[in-house]
């Protein structure tokens, strides 16, 4: 990530400069400027001269010396995605606050190259800007943040004064600011715009005073596929928890939809653990296409999911069998009582990557709910996971400790005492395993492993594996056969 000052003089650009076991247990990025003339390179994010603190690599660095509040002034965690100011005379970027912490809340920090001096613009808003632009009035920056399961248009400015300037049932993906369009008109952004029916498009946006006045679409790429599709609907709804807070999910139904029919149903799990339900657009993942065939689609902003405020997205850290778990069954039994059309006796759950796991512990412990599973890229074994992952900071963070470490921390032993492959015991649900071996994320041992499971188990199972492919599917026709496999299997057991 880099962005050059409009004169050509400097470069400001994110890297991670470690390496090797260092490397892999941090997240620690920094914002560099590089002069060109003189071909020096300065940390904005260190002073000069700065030493890390010793970091014990089997355990988490939330107690650690590196995260300590006298050291957060030295910007530990990830710093990323540099933009300067239209006259140069300042740079923003997206700044998590902690090392080892891949979710952090992430705000946006703006520098003075003129005094040296950091301010966060965004601290009243308890999410994550997820992408930003400069106003050509230097002062004025424009961020699009999740918020209650939607992506949408906020503005701040250098004293940190925020404004929510949209509020639609979708998501917007990237913005870059365009221009004034005259006093009526106000400010023009331009932005990529979507949501579970639609996918990608861009388009015109016309800020006055506090909100969007005006809002065009100005490219149609898939207008001659969608114009021959009819699309599902969704819908918002919120209930209590099992500990009395309000959890918000999504209700996705099919095109043609008749309340008076049963419609076999999915719990949908999100991965990460910290990725949004928000309106999202996947060609795997892809809520038009399960709704089109036939089935309903229930999603909770369970425990864990940002856009409810941080404390909310960090109670699944250390408890990922806890609440979120309780979050998830609370939701699908909320769905069978008071949504007439969920057919309670024809129900799925599925899920990738935290969601895969999701599913993996869930076959354990639905009593009975569900008639079949989807994990895909799921972890099954987190003993196993914390030695196989590239990312070790990942399971430091989440887990709190090293399997071996006989000091580990009471959340620690109940992680490891909790991982699902000890309750395959209780499994009598036949489940579908989707993996790529080439993910060193969560290796597609974990998936093998969950499907010799249940086949030793006696349960009916299926494994798809795709040689070529990371955590993610992206070869195209890959995508067909996942797609074909994934109905094929869910047919088999909700469609009867």
């Amino acid at each position: 990530q880099l962005d050059w000052i409009r004169d050509s003089k400097q470069i400001a650009y994110t890297c991670r400069k470690k390496t090797g076991l260092a490397y892999s247990i941090s997240t620690d990025s920094d914002i560099y400027l590089y002069d060109i003339a003189t071909r020096e390179t300065k940390n904005l994010c260190k002073p000069e001269g700065y030493e890390e603190p010793a970091i014990d690599p089997t355990k988490t660095m939330k107690q650690q010396a590196v995260n300590a509040p006298e050291n957060l002034k030295n910007l530990p965690g990830y710093d990323m995605n540099p933009k300067f100011s239209p006259d140069g005379n300042s740079l923003a970027w997206l700044s998590m606050a902690r090392n080892g912490y891949e979710a952090d809340r992430q705000r946006l920090c703006c520098y003075d190259l003129q005094t040296g001096t950091k301010k966060y613009v965004t601290e009243t808003f308890d999410s994550n800007v997820d992408d930003f632009c400069w106003a050509d009035d230097n002062y004025t920056l424009y961020y699009l943040g999740v918020w209650h399961a939607t992506e949408n248009l906020y503005r701040t400015n250098l004293k940190g004064e925020v404004t929510q300037l949209s509020n639609y049932q979708a998501d917007f993906g990237s913005l870059q600011f365009i221009g004034a369009r005259g006093k009526e008109q106000g400010p023009c952004l331009l932005l990529e715009r979507h949501d579970y029916m639609h996918p990608a498009d861009l388009y015109l946006c016309s800020v006055v005073g506090d909100t969007v006045a005006d809002i065009q679409q100005v490219t149609h790429e898939n207008d001659h596929i969608l114009s021959q599709l009819a699309a599902g609907t969704s819908e918002a709804r919120w209930i209590k928890t099992t500990t009395g807070e309000d959890m918000h999910y999504w209700i996705v139904k099919p095109p043609h939809f008749d309340p008076n029919k049963k419609y076999p149903t999915l719990l949908f799990c999100e991965g990460g653990p910290q990725s949004p339900v928000s309106q999202f657009w996947s060609y795997r993942w892809n809520f038009m296409i399960m709704a089109a065939q036939g089935y309903v689609i229930i999603a909770p902003n369970r425990h864990g999911l940002p856009g409810f405020g941080l404390q909310w997205q960090e109670e699944i850290s250390g408890d990922w069998t806890g609440q979120c778990m309780q979050d998830y069954l609370r939701a699908i039994d909320d769905a069978c009582d008071n949504l007439p059309y969920v057919d309670k006796d024809r129900l799925g759950a599925v899920g990738a990557s935290f969601g895969g796991f999701s599913v993996y512990y869930l076959a354990g412990h639905h009593e009975g709910r569900f008639k079949c599973f989807i994990a895909h890229d799921g972890a099954f074994n987190l003993e196993a996971m914390y030695t196989e992952t590239e990312e070790n900071w990942f399971s430091n963070w989440e887990y709190d400790d090293a399997p071996w470490n006989k000091d580990m921390t009471a959340r620690a032993k109940n992680t490891y005492d909790n991982s699902p492959h000890r309750f395959v015991d209780k499994w009598d649900t036949p489940i579908l395993c989707i993996h790529g071996e080439k993910d060193y994320r969560i290796n597609y041992t974990q998936g093998m492993s969950a499907f010799n499971a249940a086949r030793m188990r006696g349960i009916e199972a299926q494994l798809l594996i795709f040689p070529d492919e990371n955590h993610w599917v992206l070869h195209p026709q890959n995508g067909i056969l996942w797609q074909r496999t994934y109905f094929q299997w869910l047919d088999r057991w909700l469609k009867y």
